[in-house]
This record gives C-alpha cells, structure tokens and sequence, in this order.
C-alpha cells in the first residue's frame, strides 16, 4: 500500500532551509506546500526547485493557507520555540534546525507540545546521520577512558556569511549555536553524565550586541573522568589558523579527523566544508618490548562520504520514517535538550567567571 505523503510547510530558506526543501523537493514521501520567509530567499529558492511553489511572507498566514501535515522550520533560533508549538498544536509534525530553542526552558516545552499532541519532532543533528562522523565516534570508543577531546569550528566570515553570523548573535553566542553538534558527539563518545563546564569568551567587535560574545572556548568535565575543550569564533578578524580541529585521544591511542582540503585555508566559513571528513588518521598507543610502537598508523579513508545536500536528505528520510513507522523519538528529544543545557551553562560561565556544576 503506498503511503500518503507528507505535506510539508518549509520555513526559513536561506542555507540550511533551502537544502532541506531541496530534500523534501526530491523525496517521493514529501509535497512542499509552501516556502516561508521574510526576505527574498524564499523567491530565490522557489527558482531553484523549478519555480511553482507558494511564496509567503508570514508564518501564520502559510499555516493557514497551507493546513500542513509537518512542518520544517530553519529561521533563526529566537523562532524555534514558538513556530514549533504553534505547528504542534494545530496538528504537525516538527523538524527544527539546532538549537531546538534560545532556552533550555524553551526546549523543555518544545518537547512537552510534541508529547502532548503526540507529534514527531526532529532536531537537526546533520552529524548523527553522517557515516564519516559515526565512524569517528565508534572507533574513538576503542580508545579506553577517560577520554581527552579536542574539537573547534572558527569561522572567519565575510559578506553574507558574516550577516548570517551577526543576525545568530542577536540571541546566542558562537558556542552555544554550534556548539550543541559538538557537545553531543562528545556525549556520544564518553557516555557519560557531563558534570561541570567552565568556559571563557571574547567581543571582539561592537556589531553584536552588549553582553555577547563573537569567540568563545568551553571545557567539559565527564563523570568517568573524560574531558573535552571546543572552541568557536564568528568574524572578519578571525583567525583561520588550526581552525579544524577534530581529535580525540585515550589510554589506547588516538583517532583525528583530518580534512586536508575542507581544512584548507578560504574554507573556515563554508558550511559545505563543516560536515567535510575526508580521513581519520587511527594511532595506537601500544609498545613492543623496545617500547617502540607496535602498530602504524592507519588512514582510513573516508573519502565517498556524502555531501552537505545529501546529509539533509538523510535527515529528512530520517523524519518521515519516523513519521511513518511511529518511532519513539524521546531519547532524540531528550539528548537535544541536553546538549542545548550543557551549551547554556558554559555561556553562563562565561558571563560570570565562574565553574558550572551540571
């Protein structure tokens, strides 16, 4: 029996909506009903999918227009919390970009609205569907505990990226908005109760607003003794210097993702770039009776790996079989929301100087 498909309302079309709707544009399982935004990205998008979509400015007019049975939201964060209990509440299933909120409060409801009208929603974690980045998790599993982790993601930006970023710093800073992907891989690759967090930050510039910061580096501390240190800074005076790190070591030996050309210098602020792997370079820690390495290296060459439109496609087949096969998400929720607290008590930390214990 062939499935109804979903009608889908996109909201937000700029990078990361557009390549969703271009998934849901190419998925049998899906039918656009319209593109929403603001500005002109929704035309802009519409011609890119061959034109003949519905174009609206408002979110609830669309709803209204549309009567959509899901709905995929990318706006900026101030947004998600209320577009996704709205759509909840008139009956649709959610994908929202990360973070699921601008609070952790927020979340919570964002999560409570899907449980309560026993609706789907998704987070966009792109690098729990990536095969290069689960492999980099599974194989440092193989490296004993504690764990030492070691992951940052600088953006020296310009143009429209550096407008994107500006716009994300009128409600969060660099190491929360980004900052959650890498918080949940490190609690993927621990599986261990984060404990404490400290962090510090910088204003590098007067375009953002007061009290927020465009560089910042957070450090984690795990139950089982693992550590972990991300770092993230947005702008034009940014250094792109060391800025793609992905490294993680144990009592075992070490494994590091190493992206010779996504690394390369130009290519800080390229958001097909971010989910680029390329390699892992996989280094055991043991010793023959020299006290000579037993083992080389091995590269493990993770070069047919999908690219950033393909990831989104993943997700969203992600979500309409989680639509369809009634999959229990609350372990999906449950870890967003988390990811999304450990990120807001190192902003606290930053703010106050102080050691967060979670």
């Amino acid at each position: 029996m062939t499935q109804k498909s979903i009608k889908i309302l996109v909201v937000g079309c700029g990078n990361m909506g557009a390549s969703h709707a271009l998934a849901y544009h190419q998925l049998d399982g899906f039918e656009i009903v319209g593109l929403v935004s603001g500005g002109k990205t929704k035309e802009v998008l519409n011609e890119k999918l061959g034109g003949g979509y519905a174009l609206f400015d408002d979110y609830y007019a669309a709803m209204d227009a549309t009567k959509p049975d899901a709905v995929s939201i990318s706006t900026y964060p101030d947004t998600h919390e209320t577009y996704a209990v709205e759509a909840f509440e008139r009956g649709c299933h959610v994908f929202v970009e990360k973070p699921l909120a601008d609070t952790v409060e927020g979340a919570r409801r964002v999560v409570n609205a899907a449980k309560k009208n026993n609706k789907k929603l998704v987070v966009g974690y792109i690098l729990r569907h990536h095969p290069s980045w689960m492999k980099f998790i599974s194989v440092s599993q193989e490296l004993g505990k504690p764990l030492v982790m070691r992951m940052n993601l600088n953006q020296q930006s310009e143009g429209k990226m550096w407008t994107l970023h500006r716009n994300l710093m009128k409600s969060l800073s660099p190491i929360v908005d980004c900052g959650v992907h890498y918080i949940d891989v490190m609690c993927q690759m621990t599986r261990s109760r984060p404990v404490q967090v400290y962090a510090i930050g910088a204003r590098l510039t007067e375009e953002i607003p007061e009290g927020n910061y465009n560089y910042g580096n957070l450090q984690i501390r795990f139950e089982d003794g693992s550590v972990g240190w991300y770092e993230a800074g947005w702008g034009p005076m940014v250094s792109e210097t060391a800025f793609f790190v992905k490294d993680v070591f144990g009592p075992n030996g070490s494994v590091s993702i190493v992206a010779r050309e996504a690394g390369g210098s130009g290519k800080s602020d390229s958001i097909e770039a971010h989910t680029k792997t390329e390699s892992l370079l996989y280094h055991r820690s043991e010793l023959d009776a020299n006290e000579a390495f037993a083992h080389e290296d091995e590269w493990i060459d993770l070069r047919d790996e999908p690219d950033h439109n393909a990831l989104c496609k993943r997700e969203q087949e992600y979500f309409l079989d989680a639509i369809h096969q009634d999959t229990d998400l609350s372990d999906h929720m449950e870890d967003a929301v988390n990811s999304l607290r450990i990120a807001f008590a190192c902003d606290e930390s930053v703010r106050t100087g102080k050691v967060v214990h979670l």
